[in-house]
């Protein structure tokens, strides 16, 4: 991945939000805010804490996470939207 995410953030890329329920029922654009859910590509090493020691990050590559939708930083690469994002943003990691 050409870009390497410093301190405690995560390069993550947004799934579709999903527009039918269990039952098949359709839902607009508007039914509600829910959190954003994408896949993390790439995070950074981690970051120091109050009394300067390395605190790793928990989250890891491949982790699906949900986080608010209007968290982080939208950028372009290849034509290709990421998201980035620190990882106190992340609401939680969904466990397959």
């Amino acid at each position: 991945m050409p870009l390497r995410p410093l301190h405690d953030r995560l390069i993550v890329q947004r799934k579709e939000p999903e527009l039918k329920t269990a039952g098949g029922i359709v839902l607009p654009d508007s039914a509600g805010e829910k959190p954003e859910q994408g896949v993390v590509l790439a995070t950074g090493p981690g970051r120091r804490n109050d009394q300067g020691q390395f605190v790793p990050l928990i989250v890891q590559p491949g982790n699906t996470v949900l986080f608010g939708k209007y968290s982080g930083q939208t950028v372009k690469l290849d034509g290709e939207e990421l998201l980035v994002i620190r990882e106190e943003d992340v609401l939680a990691i969904v466990e397959a």
